[in-house]
């Protein structure tokens, strides 16, 4: 069950806060698509905070695109693209009349020339994985002020689908999509609002990933001693912003967090210097290791160092797979 925390003395607005935790709790399927979110009574009674507030924060939950209201029912997570549950078979059907027909022949033709059924289906199989393969374009998209979390998108999908996948800022995507006839778009739910406004014109798909949950280091963030130097390193800025408001959320003013992105060597030295315990996720880990490495001389004690999983999980990167015929 997902554990809301409000620091009603915080600098950041309550409302901030709970859209946050919120918007995370959707981002990294802990609400998976179809999830019923807590009546405004029940989440007041969680929360403390009044129910005119929690209301303005579903209505911009349901602005970005991420929950939907149903009349008499409650706000629920949408689902996004292929999670609607179109019938892809009757669209074929539509676009393509004939397509079964050819099938048909096709398969009778083989079978025909002495070839069996399961040949039959290895060969369909293996042509339409390979045309994929050839194909196949995958997009990541993100907007610009977080091109670092597509970064981090960026090298865990070319390392696990083998493929090459392409950056694009989410500005550009409109114009990039004019010049391809193919491909996939990949966003994160925080995004996947804005990419179906623009992808959708262009009868483009979008697959949402969902990020991982931070269960682990948010249980470590939990048990901390209070006053402790946390330190958060990554490629994304964005990250950072959340990964804060989080821990805050959490911890209130109990620990003193410090933020760097991996590019800034003046911010990510001082944290180094200063901090007890520092979570980072893969892309950084070693800068991470190589600054304790050179400030050793200066540190009566080495802060220890928590690398995070993928950012995006993998369930989603095995849906991805099956999506592109890549396995």
């Amino acid at each position: 069950m997902v554990q809301f925390n409000i620091q009603p003395d915080s600098e950041i607005p309550a409302s901030k806060q709970l859209f946050d935790q919120i918007q995370f709790a959707i981002a990294s399927r802990q609400y998976p698509p179809g999830h019923r979110l807590p009546s405004t009574r029940q989440l007041a009674m969680i929360t403390g905070l009044h129910r005119n507030t929690i209301s303005k924060v579903y209505r911009l939950l349901e602005e970005t695109g991420l929950v939907e209201s149903q009349a008499g029912s409650g706000i629920y997570v949408k689902a996004q693209g292929h999670e609607g549950g179109t019938q892809v078979s009757s669209q074929l059907q539509n676009a393509y009349p004939e397509a079964q027909r050819l099938v048909q022949k096709s398969l009778d033709d083989l079978l025909a020339r002495g070839c069996t059924l399961t040949q039959a289906r290895e060969l369909f199989l293996s042509e339409i994985d390979w045309r994929l393969r050839c194909s196949a374009r995958v997009l990541v998209t993100v907007p610009t002020r977080d091109l670092g979390a597509g970064e981090l998108m960026v090298q865990e999908l070319e390392k696990s689908l083998g493929i090459p996948v392409q950056l694009v800022p989410m500005e550009e995507l409109s114009k990039i999509l004019d010049q391809t006839h193919s491909g996939t778009v990949v966003t994160s739910r925080y995004f996947i609002g804005q990419a179906e406004a623009l992808a959708a014109p262009k009868s483009v798909r979008v697959i949402p990933v969902d990020i991982y949950d931070y269960g682990k280091e948010l249980a470590i963030v939990k048990d901390l001693p209070k006053n402790s130097i946390l330190g958060i390193v990554s490629l994304s800025d964005g990250i950072l912003k959340v990964a804060e408001i989080l821990v805050h959320s959490l911890r209130g003013d109990d620990l003193l967090v410090m933020t760097a992105q991996v590019s800034d060597m003046y911010k990510l030295n001082a944290l180094v210097r200063s901090a007890q315990t520092i979570i980072c996720d893969q892309a950084s880990y070693a800068i991470v290791k190589q600054g304790i490495q050179t400030a050793k001389e200066d540190l009566i004690r080495p802060p220890e160092v928590i690398c995070s999983e993928n950012y995006i999980g993998s369930k989603s990167i095995n849906l991805l797979k099956r999506e592109l015929g890549l396995g």
